[in-house]
């Protein structure tokens, strides 16, 4: 008897952690637990988290199309999906778990051995479980905070190596993620004939103008503005490659 209530102390206290690392507490502890559960401790594949999995890479997939279409407004459809490829990966996936901490709070078997052989798989797997059940849990709206919260860092990087130069998309993140705000561009001035103008434009975010940059297009001239906003905001402004 003091075995199985120490047991059960320990799963309990593995459900906390959990709990703590995601930034959500489960009204159904059954549901985290399974969350948790590998096939390989399991009685059956049903009573592991291999349906959970299911559910929530369509989650993750919803949760991270929306954002990407919302932060990147200047990326095509091709450019939309590369991204989201990245960010949905069973290889990104299961390095989220490890920064959550959740390769040392799993229910596996003995022959998968420690923390630090636990295939990427099985990590991406629980990631995923873990939305779905935060999913069924408690809405939507809790799973996309903690989606959001968590592969944010992810989909900047991801988003910078696809775009190289676009200051534009850098911009209009930043104006997003800090002020909650869609940059605007202002056409200030143009000169030259028809074959050959030039354009002076200024990013705008708000109420706020930044310095007015010239191209010989409007296309460059937005960006030339966009990266003197950037750095007028103190960031770095080398921007994502076109």
């Amino acid at each position: 008897m003091a075995a199985s209530s120490s047991d059960s102390d320990a799963l309990a206290d593995r459900l906390d952690r959990c709990e703590a690392a995601l930034g959500y507490r489960f009204r159904d502890r059954a549901l985290l637990e399974l969350c948790l559960t590998h096939a390989s401790v399991a009685r059956t594949r049903l009573a592991s988290n291999e349906r959970l999995e299911f559910l929530g890479d369509a989650v993750l997939g919803l949760v991270v199309c929306e954002m990407l279409f919302r932060l990147y407004p200047e990326f095509s459809e091709g450019e939309l999906t590369r991204v989201k490829s990245v960010l949905v990966s069973r290889t990104t996936c299961a390095e989220l778990s490890r920064r959550l901490g959740l390769d040392r709070l799993l229910l596996v078997g003995k022959g998968l051995g420690g923390a630090d052989r636990i295939p990427t798989s099985i990590l991406g797997a629980v990631f995923e479980s873990l939305i779905a059940g935060v999913y069924l849990d408690g809405g939507l709206e809790p799973a996309r905070i903690l989606i959001e919260r968590v592969v944010d860092e992810e989909l900047e990087r991801a988003a910078a190596r696809d775009r190289g130069r676009n200051f534009k998309s850098v911009l209009q993140h930043l104006a997003q993620k800090r002020f909650g705000e869609t940059p605007g561009y202002r056409l200030l001035d143009e000169q030259g004939p028809d074959h050959s103008k030039c354009f002076l434009i200024a990013a705008v975010i708000g109420e706020t103008t930044y310095p007015a940059a010239w191209g010989a297009s409007k296309k460059e001239a937005e960006q030339a503005a966009a990266q003197n906003a950037l750095t007028d905001l103190g960031e770095d402004a080398r921007g994502d490659e076109e």
